[in-house]
């Protein structure tokens, strides 16, 4: 029996999605893939391209990407803080409120457990 990981035997590469979702939004597309490290553990990396430039006389549009890898260990506190402040977000557009910065002011309720009209991702591996 061979013991030599896919990563050792040359058959995975350091780029290869093993699960992907686009998510297009106006000039804006959000990639979210699951990747693999070279110790064989997953994590998720989250693509933002922005078209900067439209291409102009044949050539190539200009895009702006940032990425952010979440590994395994951190999944469940991002998960935890991405869902209380979409709650967040969602609770105060219902009221036309919009929050001057991002944190919550002092006194508010803290939404990392409200379950109404909320979302919840379920992130496993």
């Amino acid at each position: 029996m061979d013991n030599k990981s896919d990563w050792e035997k040359g058959q995975m590469t350091d780029n290869e999605i093993l699960f992907s979702r686009t998510v297009k939004a106006g000039k804006r597309i959000y990639y979210v893939d699951v990747k693999r490290d070279r110790k064989g553990g997953y994590y998720i990396s989250i693509t933002e391209s922005k078209r900067l430039r439209d291409a102009m006389d044949g050539g190539r549009p200009m895009f702006e990407k940032h990425k952010i890898f979440l590994y395994r260990e951190d999944l469940e506190k991002f998960q935890s803080a991405f869902t209380a402040a979409t709650n967040f977000v969602y609770d105060k557009a219902r009221g036309g409120e919009y929050a001057p910065d991002w944190a919550i002011p002092e006194g508010e309720a803290d939404y990392s457990d409200d379950e109404e009209d909320s979302m919840n991702f379920d992130i496993r591996f």
